[in-house]
């Protein structure tokens, strides 16, 4: 499954070509749907639901990256990829763009600045990424 768009960031080195194993496909979405499941689990803290959701939206946009055929060593470009492996609208990634900031705020500044609205939204994108993903694997 290749794309001009991401052929493109293949020549310019930001992503590899790569072909995906099945057990890597089946490893990422099981992983991404177990911390999305718990990223709703209202007893945890409002810092480990977010870490959850986030760590569940990477893990799906990988796995559309990885459906396609492509790798990136990028948090953000596997995000921003979402475009383009399942035609997920700017707003949408974008959401996700600021999670990403907001991640590495807490990681290496110690800070991190997240409310329930936003780790709502956030949670909604990645549910959105994941009912998107299945449509992508469900056309393999």
């Amino acid at each position: 499954m290749t794309h001009p768009k991401l052929d493109n960031r293949v020549r310019i080195g930001q992503l590899k070509a790569e072909p995906a194993a099945d057990a890597e496909i089946k490893g990422l979405l099981c992983l991404g749907q177990r911390r999305l499941d718990d990223a709703q689990r209202q007893e945890l803290s409002l810092e480990s639901r977010f870490d959850l959701s986030y760590n569940a939206a990477h893990a799906l946009a990988l796995l559309a990256l990885r459906i396609h055929g492509y790798r990136s060593d990028s948090r953000y470009l596997v995000f921003q990829c979402l475009q383009h492996t399942v035609d997920l609208p700017t707003e949408q990634w974008r959401v996700l763009d600021y999670a990403h900031r907001r991640r590495n705020s807490a990681e290496y500044e110690g800070e991190l600045n997240v409310d329930k609205q936003f780790l709502a939204t956030l949670i909604k994108v990645a549910q959105e990424v994941a009912t998107r993903v299945g449509r992508l694997i469900a056309q393999r």
